[in-house]
């Protein structure tokens, strides 16, 4: 039975949920460190065992759906995913949990790393920037029902149900997913394995120093130095390399390095109202957790909308001409929410516009990084625009809490306020520093 583009691209997207969904981990981090006994701090590592393991594998799961067939790999990954989160869910200690997430993090780059690949290679290539707009609005869904979600399923069940839910989801997944085409590789299968284990090698020491930054950690300098190492090593056996994991003249071209370059960006300043509003909002005394949870909704609901126009904004205007506005929008959001750090409706607006915007430049974005590369790289286009968000969260999370700290002075409420609007202020400045840079170079 040959399945619609539609109903492929509706499995695809239900095995995709997985990953943004981990947004309800989040919001059970205070019942995790409780069940356990562990300190505060040590609550971060649930999220670098997760985050480092799936940064570090997406291109080589790429790869492995560009040689192997993408249906395999998005298979692997949600029966994968769906013993994670079993692992997860009856973890009996912290020990176990951590290793759940590390598994879980594989199974997000399986699915994640050949989830575009899929997506696209459903419609035809005129179609890919529609098809891409409602690929990134599934991440919107995902992080907009999480957080809603998290405060349902904890408060009946406990830590573990923001794992065990998912089970389900996954093992639908897989069994629709074997209705998927499988694409067949062109040419005999061959993996670069030295390549493929120095990337994992920067990845993860350079994600580690990033963590390590922010409490000035004597890991810092030999966690990045072992990444510099790796990444050289890395570029001498691509260069060499008769199959490499990718090819490194797609680099010289101009266009997707500043793609990649305003990725990052973007996703540095679209990360500071995850890590900072909860901080204002745990100063409204009257809002309730329901509340809380719909208005941190407010950024993903935003770009749920994006996607649903942005396409038609990219026909009449073209792809640069979005990702101008984008940027354009992006700024203007969180320029609103530097000046409404206490008021409930500048807040919601400015969440709203900022994920508006952003959900309009990552579908030009995804269009631009994945159009630079040639049809038998699709695997590895999409894990390495997908990666770029990584490292934006991961350098944003370190940035914008040292910077404020640095603007906040104290611990006092007024100045851990003024801290925040100072640090929205500062993160509207990088997507308008980029659009600055992309009204004085059109091309």
């Amino acid at each position: 039975m040959t399945l619609r583009p539609w109903t492929r691209l509706l499995i695809i997207g239900l095995g995709t949920l997985l990953v943004p969904l981990d947004t309800t981990v989040n919001l059970a981090f205070p019942s995790i460190v409780a069940a356990f006994g562990i300190a505060v701090p040590q609550i971060k590592w649930v999220v670098i065992c997760y985050v480092g393991v799936h940064a570090s594998l997406m291109l080589i799961c790429g790869r492995l759906g560009d040689l192997f067939g993408y249906r395999r790999v998005f298979l692997a990954g949600c029966a994968w995913s769906a013993a994670a989160f079993v692992m997860c869910a009856m973890a009996p200690s912290y020990g176990w949990l951590l290793a759940g997430r590390a598994m879980q993090g594989v199974g997000a780059a399986l699915v994640l790393s050949v989830g575009p690949a899929l997506a696209t290679g459903a419609f035809p290539p005129e179609a890919r920037s529609r098809v891409l707009g409602y690929y990134t609005m599934i991440f919107g869904i995902g992080a907009a029902l999480g957080p809603p979600l998290a405060g349902l399923l904890v408060a009946r069940w406990g830590w573990s149900a923001v794992y065990a839910f998912r089970i389900p989801l996954a093992l639908v997944s897989f069994a629709l997913a074997w209705a998927l085409p499988a694409n067949r590789p062109g040419t005999a299968p061959r993996f670069d394995l030295l390549g493929g284990g120095l990337m994992v090698v920067a990845t993860a020491a350079l994600l580690v120093g990033l963590d390590q930054l922010r409490d000035l950690s004597i890991w810092i300098l030999p966690a990045l130095a072992l990444a510099v190492l790796a990444c050289w090593g890395f570029i001498h056996v691509e260069r060499r390399q008769a199959a490499p994991l990718i090819a490194l003249r797609h680099f010289t071209d101009p266009r997707l390095g500043r793609a990649l370059i305003e990725a990052v960006g973007v996703n540095i300043a679209g990360f500071s109202i995850l890590l900072l509003a909860p901080f204002l909002l745990t100063r409204m005394a009257d809002l309730s957790p329901a509340a809380t949870g719909l208005l941190l909704a407010a950024s993903p609901l935003g770009m749920v909308l994006a996607a649903l126009v942005a396409e038609r904004i990219a026909a009449r205007t073209g792809m640069m001409r979005l990702t101008r506005i984008g940027l354009g929008i992006t700024a203007m959001g969180l320029a609103i929410l530097a000046g409404a750090t206490l008021s409930l409706p500048g807040l919601a607006a400015g969440m709203l516009i900022q994920g508006f915007g952003q959900g309009l430049f990552q579908v030009a974005n995804f269009d631009q990084v994945t159009g630079s590369l040639p049809p038998q790289d699709r695997g590895v286009a999409g894990s390495l625009a997908l990666l770029t968000r990584t490292f934006g969260l991961m350098l944003g999370a370190t940035l914008l809490m040292l910077l404020m700290q640095t603007l906040a002075g104290g611990t006092a409420p007024g100045q851990i306020i003024a801290g925040i609007g100072g640090t929205y202020a500062a993160a509207a400045l990088i997507p308008a520093f980029l659009l600055l840079i992309r009204r004085s170079n059109k091309k």
